[in-house]
């Protein structure tokens, strides 16, 4: 594996290694569950609880409000009503500032993984489909601000992941090859957004992806846990 992962890069780590936030570096269902359920007691429908959010999460705040209401009332998502989606996703947003971080917690060998990079002088980016006004905070409270050179939330440009945007933005910004960068998710959005932009991918086992196995997307790798994966990768290089 870890031959095969340098082999990929000429023998050398990746310049650039961009990461998803959400189910890849932070298990933040919690937080949003408690988000969507307040929203929805507000408007008299029963919770959703953390099963269904974990399956609803990936694309955004404005589709996982979609996806909600879509499942109280049994009808298709392109089916919800926008006025009542727009005033539902202006009260996930309020409740959301008031409740992001006091629930999420980093995944077991993340701080690790990037604390290893960084002293490899590896730079690394974040691309999140959560808005961009809860990224900062977020990271400064879970400690791992510091890690990252340049981030993206989901309203940081037209476009956001599946699309490959985001990704570009970050390459041509930073001035890095394609060919020499990686993007790490846990989900369909993440890998297909590396794909299109010509980006090697690593998909994590660990994260939400709907539901399904992260293998199902065909990532050219997979770890378990982010820590041991890099741990092999640089002893392989040594």
């Amino acid at each position: 594996m870890a031959r095969h992962f340098l082999a990929q890069f000429g023998g050398r780590l990746p310049e650039l290694v961009m990461f998803d936030l959400d189910g890849t570096l932070v298990d933040s269902v919690p937080d949003l569950t408690a988000a969507v359920d307040a929203m929805l007691l507000e408007q008299h429908c029963p919770a959703a609880g953390v099963d269904k959010v974990r399956l609803w999460v990936g694309n955004g705040a404005a589709m996982l409000v979609r996806r909600a209401l879509a499942d109280t009332d049994g009808i298709k998502e392109s089916e919800v009503a926008e006025p009542l989606h727009s005033a539902s996703l202006r009260r996930f947003l309020h409740h959301y500032g008031r409740l992001s971080g006091h629930y999420s917690r980093l995944y077991p060998g993340v701080k690790a993984a990037l604390q290893l990079l960084s002293e490899m002088g590896v730079a690394m980016a974040l691309v999140t489909n959560k808005p961009g006004e809860f990224v900062p905070h977020l990271l400064r409270d879970l400690g791992i601000d510091g890690y990252f050179v340049d981030w993206l939330g989901g309203d940081s440009l037209p476009q956001k992941k599946p699309d490959p945007a985001p990704l570009r933005h970050l390459l041509v910004s930073r001035s890095v090859d394609a060919r020499r960068s990686l993007m790490v998710g846990d989900s369909r959005s993440d890998i297909q957004a590396g794909k299109a932009a010509g980006v090697s991918t690593l998909g994590v086992t660990y994260g939400y992806n709907h539901g399904q196995p992260i293998a199902v997307e065909a990532p050219d790798w997979q770890a378990d846990n982010l820590e041991d994966f890099f741990h092999r990768v640089v002893r392989e290089r040594v």
